[in-house]
């Protein structure tokens, strides 16, 4: 049965690793989750029943996107953002703020907010953490995330603390724009960089201010997996162990492990969609480029253990050849083995934690990327 309210309830550990349950009024999502991203209202190549059939419990929005086109206005008159793209299960929206901050000469930051220009048609918008919440509940998101500002990398510690502190006063008038909506959640986002003492600045200050999950925001651009892994390491303990940890824009197989081993619960990135569309297969062997002309001839399947459509009905050979012949099944077949695939290891991450043997699983992980994509005899 569906919760009318949001909570979290963590069912195992092993080690930092944390196996749980998010309740919604839509749905349950089970951790660790990836949330595939459907950035204009769509997961690139799927349709939402086939997303739902890989395993996928949640899907991420990106509110910069949809309130340039087609406007959350014009969502919230077509009945919400479920509604509009035909996906009843969670939705969350994250708050803007990153794409926003990519878009370097076109704005300009202010404590009120960041004024912008339109990648699509030159607009002008401003945006700041109240119209962030407007516009999440206009799409009526699930999760809500804080708006914040994510410095570009390199910057320098000065820079990405000033970045941080201008955050966490955005995050007290997120919480305050948000307001009570039972049923819905808001996330705050920790910042900091690779500074251990500003991200406990940020986890106090978030702390303080009280949010139903937290996110570990700032990673993942560009510093390296040795980094990030340096402030996961004690990252996710700055925050309460009683509410879910989400590590934003993360990422590949192996950083997901990784993450999920210190003690983080939900994860997104547009890797597995975007990697179908330019020919690149994930299995537990790594990754296989179908636009090789070894495969011209294969008969085998991408990965003999998968019971995806792409592994259960077509061969190596013909997924190069659509490739190669620009045919949109080609992005559609491997789009939906990524997705698989990542939802089956985040359904083995959390059988293993729940019985206690993630470190063997993290071992047999490594060693069968270790060997590679086996040649056809």
């Amino acid at each position: 049965m569906n919760s009318t309210r949001f909570g979290f309830t963590l069912h195992a550990t092993d080690g930092k690793a944390r196996t749980g349950v998010i309740d919604t009024p839509r749905g349950q999502i089970r951790t660790p989750a990836f949330m595939p991203v459907g950035t204009a209202a769509t997961v690139k190549a799927m349709l939402p029943e086939s997303v739902a059939a890989t395993g996928a419990d949640i899907l991420l929005g990106n509110t910069y996107h949809l309130m340039l086109r087609p406007t959350a206005e014009r969502v919230a008159r077509m009945g919400g953002l479920h509604r509009f793209m035909n996906w009843q299960k969670p939705i969350l929206t994250d708050s803007g703020g990153f794409q926003v901050m990519s878009l370097a000469g076109l704005r300009k930051l202010t404590e009120e907010g960041v004024i912008f220009s339109s990648h699509v048609d030159g607009s002008k918008h401003h945006l700041t953490p109240e119209r962030s919440m407007e516009i999440q509940r206009l799409l009526g998101s699930d999760i809500v995330m804080c708006f914040d500002e994510c410095p570009a990398l390199p910057a320098t510690e000065a820079e990405v603390a000033a970045s941080m502190r201008l955050s966490m006063r955005w995050a007290q008038r997120s919480r305050d724009a948000f307001g009570d909506r039972p049923g819905h959640a808001l996330f705050g986002i920790m910042q900091g960089g690779v500074t251990r003492e500003l991200r406990e600045e940020s986890a106090q200050a978030l702390r303080a201010i009280g949010f139903d999950g937290y996110a570990v925001g700032g990673l993942a651009v560009g510093e390296g997996q040795e980094a990030m892994f340096g402030v996961l390491d004690y990252a996710p303990d700055l925050l309460p162990r009683d509410k879910p940890r989400y590590l934003m824009g993360v990422g590949k197989p192996d950083d997901i492990v990784g993450a999920v081993q210190r003690g983080i619960d939900m994860m997104d990135c547009v890797l597995p969609s975007r990697s179908g569309r330019t020919g690149q297969a994930w299995t537990p062997r790594g990754q296989v480029n179908i636009k090789n002309a070894r495969h011209q001839d294969d008969p085998r399947p991408l990965d003999e253990t998968c019971t995806c459509p792409a592994c259960t009905g077509y061969s190596r050979a013909y997924l190069h050849h659509v490739f190669r012949a620009k045919e949109m099944i080609s992005g559609m077949l491997l789009t939906w083995h990524n997705l698989h695939y990542y939802q089956r290891l985040m359904e083995g991450l959390r059988g293993a934690i729940a019985e206690g043997r993630l470190d063997a699983f993290v071992a047999d992980f490594h060693a069968r990327r270790a060997e590679g994509d086996i040649e056809p005899l």
